[in-house]
């Protein structure tokens, strides 16, 4: 397999979860998330999200490293330790889950910003991993 092969594979693998969540994530902004149900399946596509950018981003880093790109090693890198921001994102929202709701909407309100919060982590991610495509197709390594 050639290097720019591996490396191409390496940025569609790791883009797939990111623009997946892209599209899924804003169907959420227009439910109320003070509904049980809505907001356990909230979680739910946060946990598989951080899992399979985990594992998207430790197959990314090996393309790159196999096809010797190795400059952007260290970008791609970060994104497989999603498993870290993982544990901290879903204590966030199971301790907003949990909570008394603090007046009307209390509990939504704590969501609602974990969620917006999280989409606009994810597009910056994506948009970095886009814009990084013509510098490790462009040049040879």
């Amino acid at each position: 397999m050639s290097p720019d092969v591996a490396a191409s594979f390496a940025l569609v693998i790791l883009m797939a979860p990111m623009a997946y969540f892209l599209l899924a994530s804003p169907s959420f902004l227009f439910v109320k998330l003070d509904i049980p149900p809505v907001a356990k399946l909230l979680r739910g596509m946060f946990h598989g999200y951080f899992i399979a950018l985990a594992i998207a981003g430790v197959v990314g880093t090996v393309g790159l490293a196999v096809a010797g790109r190795t400059a952007f090693l260290i970008g791609i890198g970060v994104i497989a330790f999603a498993i870290l921001a993982r544990r901290w994102f879903l204590r966030r929202i199971d301790a907003e889950l949990g909570a008394e709701p603090a007046g009307a909407g209390g509990m939504a309100r704590g969501l609602r910003r974990l969620h917006v919060a999280g989409m606009l982590c994810n597009a910056v991610q994506f948009v970095a991993v886009v814009g990084c495509i013509p510098y490790i197709m462009g040049a040879p390594a």
